[in-house]
């Protein structure tokens, strides 16, 4: 790999976004995946954090044996240095990346972290690289979800599903994307038919990521005809004009955009900073919502320790913000879900 000190972005034709060209909005933010054998992936940390740092990109990545994931922001032209760095790469240099663009920072500060899975499901032996369900394109995604003999899955957690989703695609409820493997043992829709034949299952995630495990988990459990949508929902609302969609609401993000609409705009939504989960349709009303501490979701599972260092977190943030100033503490609280993207 090219040393990052000696680095020079190499020039290349920028592919062009259905969100692109706009001026106003400076920070590019790009999401990318890529599951392959990285044996050094520790060593790999500190000159792609120097890297990030040198450019002034922000945001995470996670590295680890099975490959890379990550989402990062800054000026178009560090983050696609960053980018030319990776593939310079022989093993990333097919790495493939969504783009969008947002008129604030998406992100505060930048991480490279080493992980045991770069999206954690914990079944061992799930390799996407050796099995993994067919890939569908955005442009031909709707007429396979609305092929009736096909169980639609949604394999996000709970509170993405919330606020946008698929018409006529089942929500798990799960929590966490671990608990997914269980939810397919008992799910009903999945379980086959008198002549034990397995349904066809169609399945979906932000950028791909988690679809790429869960098509390898389906297919190790004996499920032939399993598909998901390549590049996921962000690739779907960045390609589909909004008149052919078939998807309903916005697509949660683990950034400070919190979610984004068709064309990859940012959406509406609020980040509550105690759970770190999109906000419902009138928890800032509730007694039980505090700005930067608490909504109704959270607020009965949080400690009077915890409230107080909330507290003081959005307190320093708006006395930044009073002066000008960036807030130099992470405004996502510490325990922010990885980059999904991915």
């Amino acid at each position: 790999m090219v040393s990052p000190c000696n680095f020079r972005a190499r020039a290349r034709k920028k592919p062009r976004f259905y969100n692109t060209g706009m001026p106003n909005r400076p920070f590019l933010t790009a999401a990318f995946y890529k599951f392959v054998e990285l044996a050094d992936f520790e060593t790999r940390k500190e000159p792609l954090l120097a890297l990030c740092e040198q450019r002034n990109v922000k945001g995470t990545i996670l590295l680890a044996r099975e490959g890379i994931n990550s989402t990062i922001a800054g000026a178009p032209d560090d983050v696609h240095a960053v980018l030319a760095y990776l593939r310079s790469d022989p093993l990333l240099a097919d790495l493939q990346h969504k783009e969008s663009f947002a008129e604030t920072a998406p992100f505060y500060r930048m991480k490279v972290r080493l992980k045991q899975e770069i999206v954690t499901m914990g079944v061992p032996g799930t390799d996407p690289t050796l099995i993994v369900g067919t890939y569908v394109k955005p442009e031909d995604w709707n007429a396979l979800i609305a092929d009736p003999d096909v169980v639609v899955v949604d394999t996000r957690n709970d509170y993405e599903v919330a606020i946008g989703t698929f018409r006529g695609a089942i929500d798990p409820h799960i929590r966490t994307f671990s608990e997914l493997p269980a939810w397919t043992e008992k799910a009903e829709a999945l379980r086959p038919d008198a002549n034990g034949k397995k349904p066809k299952v169609a399945m979906f995630c932000t950028g791909g990521i988690r679809c790429e495990k869960s098509t390898a988990f389906m297919r190790a459990q004996g499920y032939d005809e399993v598909y998901h949508l390549e590049g996921g929902i962000l690739k779907y609302l960045e390609t589909v004009a909004p008149e052919q969609s078939l998807w309903d609401g916005t697509c949660f993000v683990f950034d400070e955009r919190v979610s984004v609409d068709h064309g990859l705009t940012p959406g509406t939504h609020k980040l509550c900073r105690g759970c770190r989960m999109p906000l419902e349709e009138g928890a800032m009303e509730s007694p039980l919502f505090e700005l930067g501490v608490s909504c109704p979701r959270c607020h009965a599972s949080t400690s009077e320790v915890q409230k107080n260092r909330a507290r003081e977190r959005q307190r320093q943030w708006e006395l930044a913000k009073a002066r000008g100033k960036a807030h130099i503490g992470e405004l996502m609280p510490p325990k922010a879900t990885a980059p999904d993207t991915a």
